[in-house]
């Protein structure tokens, strides 16, 4: 037992030096990427912005994953993988612990003990429960990262088909589309993910870069399918020359079209949502309401039987 005790520890220690090397890269890639960009750029316009929404060729994955997450701040790989990594420590204390503790040989005894090997089918879980726990805790933050990014995607999907509502309109009455997006950021409240990004977009254009290459990187920075097909109509009207207002009108009703068929589709789907909740907490207590009171009675009438033979 300590054998193996021995063995998974080394292997965890393993597991965080591969992370902590994997940071020491990650770190040296950056400071390379930010001396590369400041050579390029000469230290000029938007230096400040320029640091928050760098080229997306320079990121890796984590911090393209983060950066899409909303966590845009230069030490958010930094603090990513300190978190994962005292996770993985606090994981490894913890399966030591749980391994150094009776507690496993207890609960793999009570279901050993109970009649008909019922209880050798949880075994397994009985086992991995130490291993599940550490798994736990070294995913907490990549977890929560995903939990952020996945409210940041509700965020943007109930932004669009107002926003481009408001630009299909201000487009037919005249406008040209940098001046409706304007218009229509200054009346949005701040703090919204697809303001921030349609800010950092007209950033962009500001700092020189062409329209579908800023286009690109918006879409790229976004990341939600629905925005990047809006994205994708938007750079063909430009590089075609085709009308702007017409090309926005049919993609706002072509997204409440596909709004109208994801509702449907997810008040399709609550009946085989509400069959695991119905059979694991509806129907039990149906069976105990209904079978309790006739189990009771046979109980009942098995002791007096029972009695009366042992007393004859």
């Amino acid at each position: 037992m300590s054998g193996l005790l021995w063995f998974l520890a080394i292997l965890w220690l393993l597991a965080v030096l591969v992370m902590a090397r994997l940071w020491q890269q990650l770190r040296i890639r950056q400071r390379v990427n930010s001396r590369l960009h400041d050579a390029e750029t000469g230290g000029e316009l938007l230096e400040a912005d320029a640091q928050h929404h760098d080229a997306f060729e320079q990121r890796g994955r984590i911090s393209l994953w983060l950066y899409r997450a909303g966590f845009r701040s230069s030490r958010a790989v930094t603090t990513f993988v300190a978190l994962t990594t005292v996770g993985m420590f606090a994981g490894g204390v913890l399966i030591w612990l749980i391994l150094l503790s009776p507690i496993v040989d207890q609960m793999e005894f009570m279901l050993r003990s109970i009649p008909g090997n019922i209880g050798e089918v949880f075994l397994p879980f009985v086992w991995g429960s130490p291993w599940f726990g550490g798994v736990f805790l070294a995913a907490i933050p990549a977890l929560y990262v995903r939990t952020v990014r996945q409210k940041r995607v509700r965020l943007i999907e109930q932004d669009i088909p107002i926003t481009l509502d408001l630009l299909s309109t201000l487009a037919e009455a005249g406008l040209a589309f940098d001046a409706a997006l304007d218009r229509i950021l200054d009346a949005r409240q701040a703090g919204r993910p697809l303001t921030d990004d349609m800010r950092l977009f007209q950033l962009d254009l500001l700092a020189g870069r062409a329209r579908i290459d800023a286009l690109r990187r918006l879409r790229e920075r976004v990341d939600v399918p629905w925005f990047s097909i809006f994205i994708s109509a938007v750079m063909h009207a430009e590089q075609a020359g085709s009308g702007l207002a017409s090309t926005l009108r049919v993609q706002a009703e072509d997204l409440r079209t596909r709004r109208r068929e994801r509702a449907l589709a997810q008040v399709m789907a609550v009946p085989v949502k509400l069959l695991l909740p119905l059979v694991v907490c509806y129907l039990p207590g149906i069976m105990i309401a209904v079978l309790g009171p006739v189990a009771f009675q046979i109980v009942q009438m098995l002791d007096q039987l029972l009695r009366q033979s042992l007393g004859q």
